[in-house]
């Protein structure tokens, strides 16, 4: 089983403002990938949880060992905690982002996937670059809209 090592980040410029994510994906001996993205109006959490997702579904071979770092406490703490798989139960009620928790546990049970929280801004190396990905991706002109985000709280999907 192939080992994979991904590094998110999530950033929203005013929260809720403009936002983007970033990832950077190491697989031995030597692939890496990064990705990036911005949309127009949405918040951290979602950028946060929005990398995970899409560093997952990059994966081109099932089942991989995954090793997600990220320094949102909201993503790692609700997959390792399992305090998603509680949410999930009762259909996301009362629930932000639930769009994006459905699609993440979908690629998630592909994968045996572990979370390491890291400290934003703690000078390690490839959370740094997942950083300035979200950041620049967020700064962006012309941003399309993040379908799942509305203004008001309500969630669109």
């Amino acid at each position: 089983m192939a080992n994979v090592v991904i590094y998110t980040d999530g950033s929203a410029l005013g929260n809720p403002g403009p936002g983007g994510y970033g990832v950077v994906m190491l697989a031995p001996p030597d692939h890496r990938k990064e990705i990036s993205a911005g949309f127009s109006l949405t918040t951290n959490n979602r950028m946060e949880l929005m990398a995970v997702c899409v560093g997952l579904e990059a994966l081109k071979v099932a089942p991989c060992n995954v090793t997600v770092y990220s320094d949102s406490q909201y993503v790692v703490n609700a997959v390792e905690k399992g305090w998603v798989f509680n949410w999930e139960t009762r259909r996301f009620k009362g629930k932000k982002n639930s769009d994006l928790w459905t699609r993440f546990l979908s690629v998630y049970r592909r994968h045996r996937v572990k979370f390491v929280w890291v400290k934003g801004h703690s000078d390690i190396p490839e959370n740094e670059r997942c950083d300035r990905l979200a950041v620049a991706a967020a700064s962006l002109p012309q941003l399309p809209p993040d379908a799942g985000y509305s203004p008001g709280g309500e969630e669109l999907l």
